[in-house]
């Protein structure tokens, strides 16, 4: 059997898929399998994957494109691995992160089933640099966050405050993510921590931590679309949000405070600020919340006694919520 099966979802990346299966390829381990699901894509795809003469790379094409959640499942079906790992055709791992991983599990007992690490984002510029600088100084007060276990990492997941980032940083063993079910085929937004909670049901997954994966910011779906998966997303957890807020864990209010930052980066501010007045802000979020807006102003330019008027009941929630917290 071979050790891990690498599925490597695609549509669309010509550009960015060949950086993906080079970081598999050249992983530290060779025990490996990188099968790359071709979603339909209609750019050069399919000339990137015949350029690679080598065993390991196994495509799968799907006809049509439908969708990450289905091409990442038609994987775990192909699957041959103990393991399966996950890589987005827009990421990167660094050399050591399957070595690492399986490092961690195999002095775990049998109950753990996978492994997660961290991951860094590729915010380059000056201006990336400033906000990567003042996210790190400011997280530095926030209580750390559980980050292995079962039981333990649920609220931690529904709170939004651990993102196992199941789509390139989930190493789990084969049997487990096929009896999970795979990914969520219905969510357009959250299925990578919603099949984390799945897999939870199976066993405990782990945690290394260092940054193993490079990703790149390539957008978002618009914020309806986040805010329609966000109750999708709650509904289907009603009894364990409801029983890991009573615990203290800030659920809800973190979905308002992901979604007021989608709205304003759309301009849409006004809705950015009611949605931030019934979210719970800590020093860390101030600035996603400032780049946001501002990202918002310069997208739809208001009217400068307007622009102020926004910001001033935008603060002023935001130390309401500072205050609840």
């Amino acid at each position: 059997m071979t050790r891990v099966s690498v599925v490597i979802p695609t549509y669309n990346r010509a550009a960015t898929l060949s950086r993906a299966i080079d970081s598999a390829l050249d992983q530290t381990i060779d025990d490996l399998e990188v099968i790359v699901v071709d979603d339909g894509s209609t750019d050069d795809t399919p000339s990137v994957l015949s350029e690679y003469d080598d065993p390991r790379v196994r495509p799968v094409v799907h006809a049509t494109n439908r969708g990450a959640n289905v091409a990442r499942n038609t994987g775990i079906e192909r699957a041959r691995g103990e393991y399966v790992a996950f890589l987005d055709s827009d990421d990167e791992w660094h050399p050591e992160k399957l070595e690492r991983q399986l490092a961690v599990l195999e002095n775990r007992s049998d109950e753990w089933v996978g492994v997660y690490c961290d991951t860094a984002y590729d915010l380059s510029g000056t201006t990336g640099a400033i906000r990567g600088t003042a996210a790190t100084l400011l997280a530095r007060g926030d209580d750390t966050p559980t980050r292995e276990g079962d039981e333990e990492l649920i609220g931690e997941i529904l709170a939004d405050n651990v993102q196992p980032g199941a789509g390139s940083t989930l190493l789990v063993r084969t049997s487990v993510a096929a009896e999970a079910g795979g990914f969520d085929e219905t969510l357009d937004r959250f299925q990578d921590p919603e099949f984390c909670l799945r897999v939870l049901e199976h066993g405990k997954l782990a945690y290394v931590d260092e940054a193993l994966v490079s990703r790149e910011e390539t957008g978002h779906p618009p914020a309806a679309v986040i805010e329609s998966a966000s109750r999708q997303y709650l509904s289907a957890y009603e009894d364990e949000v409801e029983r890991f807020e009573a615990m203290g864990y800030e659920i809800r209010s973190a979905h308002e405070l992901l979604l007021a930052k989608r709205y304003a980066a759309e301009g849409r501010l006004l809705r950015g600020a009611w949605h931030l007045r019934k979210a719970s802000v800590s020093p860390r979020h101030v600035p996603g919340l400032c780049w946001t807006t501002g990202t918002g102003i310069r997208r739809r330019p208001l009217p400068i006694v307007a622009t102020i008027g926004v910001l001033a009941v935008s603060v002023l929630l935001g130390r309401s919520a500072l205050g609840r917290s």
